[in-house]
């Protein structure tokens, strides 16, 4: 649906000015006018002018059948002295009779009088407190006007933190120590970032223990890792642990729409610090504010920039005293301004990394304090089947682990929904409903044998897994790997035969078709890419050398590297062109001398994926020793972790462009070389 009908069918669309108007909002303002406007005619109406006539012609008017009507006050503060107010009749000289409100201020009855006056009809006892609810409603719509004006004007303006005029005031919050129950025992996988800021919880504690020697705590510590490594858990784990004042804010709650907002507020945030240090600040997401200055498209003099000149200044100015410890996080340290990383600011960088097996083992007992496992799970297996896995997608494989349980109706998690869980959390779901068709089955299977001979076949390749073709995610089938270990280096070699084996899909699916489909989108992606960073970053190519050839484009900086020229020439770009396709056709032959040299062991393959769906690699391992296929009444449970990501066709309603990284291709992400 466009825009233009959404605004006509949804009533909580923002009009002009970005205000919402609410059905209900629209009925309290009519409310409020028409009880306004109602107070105003009722109190037109008792407040009418009368004529004050004296008791005795209100008796001759009442002897003579003039009053119309009339009502004594009762409630007069003398008993003698009744007010009386109504209408009496009078009669123009058009003969046509009117009514003429009047007043007897002050009058005098016996008790037969009124008994009198009363069985006539036309007179009749006031209502209580008829002179107080005059006076009320004559001052009702003052004072609803008042209370309106002070609720849309005064209470905005004096809300701390939400009025009119609060702005420039800090959005950092003060967590409570009671309410902060993490420690350091909540934090797994990370033992060197534990011992690095463990030091300002002991400076909190006991400062003169590193003033003694002329120590002078980091002012600002920076956490870099990738997302989910657990880098927010930690300024957690150090507020719980310290027993000090703990302040957290995101790098977003700065910037205002108003020019200066983001400037006051860290200075704000400041003040509000040094009233109660020592204490601790924990700003996540910094690189939205932090980015490197002057590097914009909109030029240099922006809101965001003079908010990171105010962080700047209160870090490490003219103005500044010790006693404040800032913690910042990001992932991107790439795009953080120089001097934010200068000595005097963010001190110390603490690298939060992903989790080795046995951190992934500790991270896992932790979450699994919260769920009900089986007494026959073994997580060691799980922490070696998940390299790569950062802390919080290990937490939620637990978690989908005991939601899979859950749904099946156990009592506990066991091995099969954690392995399950894994795979899921990292490829999708099993998509065992989606229809293929027999051919599309067969096109599969035959590029998923093709992957998987290819790669036994091989020396330099990661043992295999499991090969199938029930669909997961965007891919048709899946080729898995496991490493022995966690990958930490890659060699030549080894990525030689992987380009192999992301060829052996595409040579496969030919040789049974004599025809090539889109399937193969992620495995040339993958070769391509690898092949690409041996030639230009890794030094791998012989004609090209050891020479760095561009940066590595993990992320892009706009800004920065939007007119950033080429570092070096059209020949060199030529020769890096070669090499790439020189790599990736070697890659390409080889694979296809294997599986040609094979024919008769790919099409047992093809043919057991076929019937099975799933085969695991010691299956594969039997059929290309031996040439049979025997098939196992129970899969085992010992079993690995998708390594590479799946190298299968796309689905078909999938866009025309390259499956991401973990989605399609065979193999590892390639890790930073070593230094």
């Amino acid at each position: 649906m466009s825009d233009d009908n959404n605004k006509k069918t949804d009533p909580q669309k923002p009009l002009g000015g970005g205000m919402k108007f609410s059905p209900m909002t629209v009925l309290a303002w009519a409310a409020i006018i028409t009880a306004t406007v109602a107070l105003f005619m009722m109190r037109n109406h008792y407040a009418a002018p009368a004529t004050e006539i004296s008791q005795a012609d209100f008796l001759n008017k009442f002897a003579s059948n003039q009053i119309a009507h009339a009502e004594i006050n009762m409630n007069s503060q003398s008993s003698a002295l009744m007010p009386v107010t109504g209408e009496y009749l009078e009669t123009p000289k058009d003969g046509k009779a009117i009514k003429v409100p009047f007043i007897v201020t002050k009058a005098y009855f016996t008790q037969s009088m009124l008994d009198q006056l009363y069985r006539s009809g036309a007179v009749e006892p006031g209502a209580p407190n008829a002179a107080a609810w005059n006076i009320l409603l004559s001052i009702a719509p003052i004072v609803v006007i008042a209370l309106l004006f002070w609720f849309f004007f005064i209470r905005q303006i004096k809300m701390a933190g939400k009025g009119a005029l609060s702005f420039g005031k800090s959005k950092a919050k003060m967590l409570a120590k009671d309410r902060n129950k993490t420690t350091f025992k909540d934090v797994a996988g990370v033992d060197e970032a534990i011992e690095e800021v463990s030091e300002l919880v002991e400076f909190l504690k006991d400062p003169k223990k590193f003033q003694r020697l002329g120590g002078r705590i980091p002012k600002g510590v920076l956490m870099i890792g990738s997302p989910g490594t657990g880098k927010t858990l930690l300024a957690k784990a150090i507020a719980g642990e310290a027993d000090a004042s703990f302040f957290s804010i995101s790098g977003s709650d700065f910037v205002e729409m108003f020019v200066g907002v983001g400037a006051s507020r860290v200075r704000d945030m400041f003040e509000q610090a040094r009233k109660t240090t020592p204490c601790l600040i924990f700003i996540d997401e910094i690189d939205a504010v932090g980015r490197s200055r002057g590097h914009g498209l909109g030029g240099g003099n922006d809101e965001r920039e003079q908010t990171l000149n105010a962080l700047l200044v209160e870090m490490d100015g003219f103005d500044t005293q010790e006693g404040i410890i800032i913690i910042a996080a990001t992932n991107r340290p790439d795009v953080l301004d120089p001097a934010l990383l200068r000595p005097g600011r963010f001190d110390r960088q603490v690298t939060v990394s992903l989790p080795d097996v046995r951190g992934r083992e500790a991270i896992l007992k932790v979450h699994a304090k919260n769920v009900k496992l089986s007494p026959d799970v073994d997580l060691s297996v799980i922490a070696r089947g998940t390299p790569g896995y950062s802390g919080a997608e290990l937490a939620n494989l637990l978690n989908e682990a005991a939601l899979l349980a859950a749904r099946t109706n156990k009592k506990a998690i066991s091995q099969p929904e954690l392995e399950e869980a894994r795979d899921k959390v990292r490829w999708g779901r099993e998509r065992r409903s989606l229809a293929m068709t027999d051919e599309d089955k067969k096109f599969t299977a035959w590029h998923e044998a093709g992957h998987a001979l290819v790669n036994v076949m091989l020396k330099h390749t990661h043992p295999l897994h499991k090969v199938t073709i029930i669909p997961r995610g965007q891919a048709l089938g899946a080729t898995m790997f496991l490493p022995k270990d966690d990958v930490l280096n890659r060699r030549r070699k080894e990525m030689i035969d992987v380009i192999a084996v992301t060829m052996g899909g595409r040579i496969a699916e030919q040789i049974v078709s004599d025809d090539i489909s889109t399937g193969a989108a992620g495995d040339i992606q993958q070769a391509t890419s690898m092949a690409k960073a041996m030639v230009m970053h890794w030094g791998m190519s012989e004609k090209l050398g050891n020479v760095l050839y561009g940066e590595a484009q993990e992320y892009v900086f706009l800004g920065r590297d939007m007119m950033r020229s080429k570092e070096y020439s059209e020949a060199t770009a030529q020769d890096i062109d070669s090499e790439v396709k020189r790599l990736v056709e070697e890659g390409y032959t080889t694979a296809k001398n294997l599986i040609e040299a094979n024919r008769d062991k790919l099409e047992i393959i093809a043919n057991a994926l076929l019937e099975y769906e799933t085969l695991e690699g010691s299956q594969v391992d039997d059929i290309i020793r031996t040439g049979t296929f025997t098939p196992t009444q129970k899969p085992p449970t010992d079993v690995g972790p998708m390594i590479g990501a799946p190298a299968a066709t796309p689905l078909p309603e999938a866009p025309a462009k390259p499956v991401p990284p973990k989605l399609g291709g065979l193999g590892t992400p390639a890790p930073m070389p070593a230094g």
